[in-house]
């Protein structure tokens, strides 16, 4: 299922998008493409939308299972104007997006779809769940020179921090919102810029008429940004993702710093929820 356009797709497939959750992946070169269609397909997504450049080859059994949007990642505010056309055509739908070469990880999510884990959240009376952007890489960069290796994958096992969010660096701290902090971004922070080292990012919420996605992968709803309700602690999901990885070893200016990302602090990812709860890398909050 193929659409040229963006607005094309919205006006076509409105009711199937309503239905909800949808997923929504960004596939900004050629790598992984499959396993992260694959990956999110398996989470239970009612939709799952690929927006990716001409000419990119998928398997023919997932062109019945993907909704594919011609799109070009390169232009300015490419991820964040295409997340805010679907905002504004599916309110009240729950929405998840990702780029490619990145996995979501929620509690129990072998054994539970993402529709229930919606389900309990939104009884919680919760419009948005944070997320927490865990770097992957290849074990032996000699091996996969990209830093990608889906069967030697590694991750950091401590190093996570969060600091109070302000508006200003005079401005009283915002009511349950942190900037976090970790990873590759933290240990290579040279090489990356300030307004991209946090590792928070809302990557699953529910539509709502005026709501905007931002730059900086926050909301114009405030309450959108928290990281829990007042009350007790909610769900909150990872996102295992490469992306930091291939980005350092590709860019001429740090590629040559890095012979190896493995420390003494990293540890094989395992492909399991448990894994990242054990680590502190996502709550379960109420839901057991």
């Amino acid at each position: 299922m193929t659409h040229p356009a963006l607005g094309d797709f919205l006006r076509q497939n409105k009711a199937a998008l309503s239905k909800g959750p949808v997923a929504l992946i960004f596939v900004e070169d050629d790598v992984e493409i499959e396993s992260s269609l694959r990956h999110h397909l398996s989470m239970g997504f009612a939709a799952v939308v690929a927006f990716m450049r001409d000419g990119t080859v998928l398997p023919s059994d997932l062109g019945d299972k993907v909704f594919r949007v011609s799109y070009d990642m390169t232009a300015d505010n490419a991820l964040t104007d295409a997340v805010n056309a679907v905002i504004a055509a599916v309110p009240g739908t729950w929405i998840y997006y990702c780029y490619n070469a990145e996995y979501l990880f929620f509690p129990f999510c072998e054994t539970r779809t993402i529709g229930e884990m919606l389900a309990f959240h939104t009884e919680e009376r919760r419009d948005a769940m944070l997320c927490y952007v865990v770097d992957l890489y290849a074990g032996d960069l000699d091996r996969c020179p990209n830093a990608i290796s889906l069967e030697d994958a590694w991750l950091d096992k401590s190093g996570y921090y969060a600091l109070a969010r302000r508006d200003a660096p005079e401005a009283d701290s915002k009511q349950r919102q942190l900037d976090f902090f970790g990873g590759l971004r933290w240990r290579y922070e040279e090489h990356v810029p300030v307004d991209r080292r946090r590792i928070d990012r809302i990557a699953i919420f529910r539509a709502k008429p005026g709501l905007k996605l931002r730059e900086d992968h926050t909301f114009s709803i405030e309450e959108y940004n928290t990281y829990s309700c007042p009350w007790h602690h909610n769900l909150t999901s990872a996102v295992a993702s490469f992306r930091t990885a291939k980005a350092l070893k590709r860019n001429p200016g740090s590629t040559y710093d890095i012979p190896s990302f493995r420390w003494h602090n990293s540890t094989p990812f395992e492909w399991h929820s448990r894994q990242l709860l054990d680590l502190g890398l996502m709550e379960p909050g109420q839901w057991f």
